[in-house]
């Protein structure tokens, strides 16, 4: 008898159906899994025959063959457990295969029974909604599935019981959705004493989704700005949750379902390896600009990393999404984040200080920050200078103004946009393409004379001529003002300053 349960196999946020076939025939005792399974799957049949012995039963002394299909789809990942499981029960007759055939399972097995959590449940959620299909689950991942609309969801703790609800001596209780998340906004905006510039330009930032980078010695307050961001920033919609949380799941860190509005913010360190920040492994996963999506990359001591890592950004920076190329699967991630990145103009990082410069000032600068190649800087929209602080300034007063003040206005900013959304198909000005910028972002005369002047002494490339059209197109919102005037182009361009080159 040949026994089916369905199940998925993951491909980026992709869930593709793939069918578990058992066949238990005559012959030497064997156990085979089969279909282009990497270890952890291979693994599987040392799970399930443990789980099994632990509910007192035994494999069948008969050749027992387990496939994959498709059998060219690459199956990664210990969520087939349970579907094998189940197959094989089905297959000599301790469950109903019928029952089984209107499920998608996925969850891994102990060794005692129990179903323990596996990455990528919601996916396999929605997956499953979309085939009018139910899905069985670990019990401890339910709320997480429940995330996904009209789906019937079965979250079992262990085998037996699963056996038994499927049998109908026992009945398992429906999960409940899981929690929404309250935000944590992180620092606000009062800590930061001085640095009205940077405050503007952190501003501008969050308005439009724009990248920034900031230049600045040691204990000017970069981190502290950055790290400000998320309580400026306005909460995420129904939509981009959900994207959020779907890169959270097929990563393994959506625990207990639990759904956040605050954007992402990732801070990898400046030792992260060019998979750790884009993506990959042995087992093709998101990396931290995926993480990050529809929220904040902050790169800390942008020189400091390795310069084909930082390159590998560039793609993502321009597409939106990040493409994992392997030889035997192609995987795309979603990566539309906003980079806020900091550093030291030296390497000593004192320039511009005669007292505690080094002696090589100023061509250390210049060898410090050509690590930075010129086409990611080109892809960075707001360069701010950040001053030292004073104990004069430390021993101000906090600013009257913080970041909920800045929160609204940076809201009411966002809801213009949003008002364009549909027309301008852009969540956001930093998103706007051609044909958008010429129907609302052309500037007026004056404005369009000064920008092509500045296009020509600071040599703009077209990547920064756009650029700095999105960056007005924000400053003008946050104005309340419906055209682009020159004096939004002025502003603009102050944030266009080019760090010195070797």
């Amino acid at each position: 008898m040949v026994a089916l349960v369905r199940t998925v196999a993951y491909l980026g946020l992709e869930a593709r159906s793939v069918e578990v076939q058992c066949s238990v025939a005559p012959g030497l005792p064997n156990f085979n899994i089969v279909g282009l399974a990497d270890k952890a799957v291979g693994e599987s049949k040392e799970r399930v025959r443990a789980a099994l012995s632990s509910m007192g039963l035994a494999l069948p002394p008969k050749r027992i063959t387990i496939n994959l299909s498709p059998a060219d789809l690459p199956k990664e990942g210990s969520h087939y457990d349970l579907p094998i499981a189940l197959a094989l029960l089905a297959s000599i007759g301790v469950t109903d295969a019928e029952q089984l055939s209107d499920w998608i399972a996925v969850g891994e097995l102990a060794l005692d029974g129990r179903i323990v959590a596996s990455p990528g449940v919601l996916l396999a959620a929605l997956h499953a909604s979309s085939e009018e299909t139910g899905l069985i689950c670990p019990v401890s991942q339910g709320p997480e599935a429940r995330w996904a609309r009209d789906v019937p969801i079965l979250a079992a703790p262990d085998l037996i019981s699963l056996l038994n609800h499927l049998k109908g001596t026992q009945q398992l209780p429906p999960p409940e959705k899981g929690i929404v998340a309250e935000p944590d906004h992180g620092p606000d905006l009062k800590q930061v004493k001085g640095q009205e510039t940077a405050k503007r330009a952190l501003e501008i930032a969050a308005a439009g989704g724009h990248n920034l980078l900031m230049i600045g010695p040691p204990g000017a307050g970069k981190s502290l700005l950055a790290s400000c961001l998320p309580g400026i920033l306005p909460p995420l919609s129904s939509g981009e949750a959900l994207e959020v949380s779907m890169v959270s799941s097929v990563a393994g860190t959506l625990e207990g379902g639990r759904i956040s509005r605050a954007r992402p913010f990732r801070a990898p360190h400046h030792s992260a390896s060019m998979a750790a920040l884009t993506g990959g492994g042995l087992k093709v996963k998101p990396g931290e600009v995926s993480l990050a999506h529809l929220g904040v990359l902050f790169l800390d001591e942008l020189p400091e990393f390795q310069r084909p890592v930082l390159d590998s950004l560039r793609q993502p920076l321009e597409t939106g999404s990040v493409d994992i190329a392997r030889a035997n699967a192609h995987v795309t991630f979603p990566a539309r984040v906003q980079l806020i990145a900091a550093m030291n103009p030296c390497r000593c990082g004192h320039l511009g200080d005669a007292a505690l410069a080094c002696s090589r000032a100023p061509r250390c600068a210049a060898d410090y920050q050509s690590k930075v190649s010129g086409p990611m800087l080109d892809r960075i929209d707001l360069h701010v200078e950040v001053d030292p602080v004073s104990a004069a300034d430390l021993a101000l007063p906090p600013p009257s103004e913080g970041s909920a003040e800045i929160a609204r206005r940076v809201a009411a900013a966002r809801e213009l946009q949003s008002l364009r959304a549909n027309e301008a198909k852009a969540r956001s000005n930093a998103e706007l393409d051609g044909e958008a910028l010429e129907r609302f972002a052309a500037p007026d005369q004056a404005g369009q004379k000064l920008l092509l002047q500045a296009a020509e002494a600071m040599r703009l490339s077209a990547r920064s001529y756009v650029r700095m059209l999105r960056v007005a197109r924000t400053i003008a919102d946050l104005s309340g003002a419906p055209g682009i005037t020159r004096i939004h182009i002025a502003e603009a361009l102050s944030y266009r300053r080019q760090p010195p080159r070797a």
